[in-house]
């Protein structure tokens, strides 16, 4: 991610699981470890990796199976760093983290942290593809069959409105924290609406499930790969079309945002004597269905973040063997 409330009830939900991405690596009260907890994990030996788990569930998904596997297979203690995003890159240089294992893009944080400070490097994909967009409930489009088209937006702003949105129509937004566009896409493109964030991924999965169950209008951003896919049917609104370079300047927004091939970061250090856990890492790459299973399996199904690993990792072990350092 990834940097996902409604209708003013919902706004009030606690923050849930993906709320927790608040911790700065430079704050000695979060979940952070010294960056002296570890030397890292030295070429050829067990040792600890520092992984970052930023704030949604899916990311969770591939940390538990990751950590699992490190832990079971190559005997490597890991530690978990609750951080955001752009955190999760700060850690890399002060040495609070090892890796990240779903970076959505950020262009702005490669160019900072790979190519100007030199402390990251790209550890390749990880195998999910990533969609952010704007979507609305399917039964919203079952009524209006026009209001995929963000051309038709203005005229049905008044279903959106709530006590948040100032008299407009309601674009619920997530975590701030998360890969969004929107109050550019929101001014440039001329729409009564009001972004109004509703603080965490879970916030927005209960805002899905109440506009769907009590056909609320919604209209939400929201991303793929996400579990709640597999449970109720959301319809993508169609934006002016992406086209590279689109959103080079991120005042001047007007497209859709890019289809992503989500990748790894690691640190610089760790690339060069993370050892077998390094290689782990950089071989680890499985589908947006993978990933759906054990987020499910996490959120729905009462499994541990270990024991839904352990759960994947039985049912699938020609995938993630090939992972395993040679």
């Amino acid at each position: 991610m990834k940097k996902l409330r409604l209708i003013a009830g919902v706004l009030v939900l606690g923050l849930g699981a993906a709320a927790c991405g608040g911790a700065k690596v430079d704050d000695t009260s979060s979940a952070a470890p010294s960056a002296n907890a570890s030397a890292g994990a030295a070429a050829g030996s067990a040792g600890t990796v520092k992984m970052a788990i930023n704030g949604w569930v899916g990311y969770e998904a591939s940390a538990a199976v990751v950590d699992y596997l490190l832990e079971n297979e190559l005997h490597y203690k890991v530690e978990k760093v609750t951080l955001n995003e752009e955190p999760s890159w700060q850690g890399m240089e002060s040495g609070d983290v090892d890796v990240v294992l779903e970076n959505w893009g950020h262009d702005d944080l490669k160019k900072k942290y790979i190519e100007e400070k030199g402390v990251a490097v790209e550890a390749g994909p990880n195998g999910n593809k990533g969609v952010i967009g704007w979507y609305v409930p399917e039964w919203m489009v079952q009524k209006y069959p026009d209001i995929t088209d963000y051309k038709n937006l203005p005229k049905y702003a008044d279903l959106f409105k709530t006590s948040e949105s100032d008299g407009k129509g309601q674009l619920l937004d997530g975590d701030p924290s998360y890969v969004t566009n929107d109050e550019a896409l929101v001014k440039n493109l001329k729409l009564p609406y009001k972004v109004v964030y509703a603080g965490s991924e879970a916030a927005l999965i209960k805002a899905a499930q109440t506009a769907t169950q009590q056909q609320k209008p919604l209209l939400m951003y929201f991303y793929e790969p996400q579990w709640l896919f597999s449970q109720l049917k959301l319809v993508k609104i169609n934006l002016p079309p992406y086209t590279p370079g689109c959103d080079a300047d991120p005042k001047k927004i007007a497209c859709d945002y890019p289809p992503y091939d989500l990748d790894k970061i690691v640190s610089k250090k760790f690339a060069e004597t993370g050892g077998p856990a390094y290689e782990l890492i950089k071989n680890f790459t499985w589908s947006n269905d993978d990933q759906n299973k054990v987020a499910d399996d996490i959120t729905n199904n009462g499994l541990s973040d270990e024991a839904a690993a352990k759960k994947w990792v039985d049912a699938n072990p020609t995938v993630w063997q090939a992972w395993i350092p040679k």
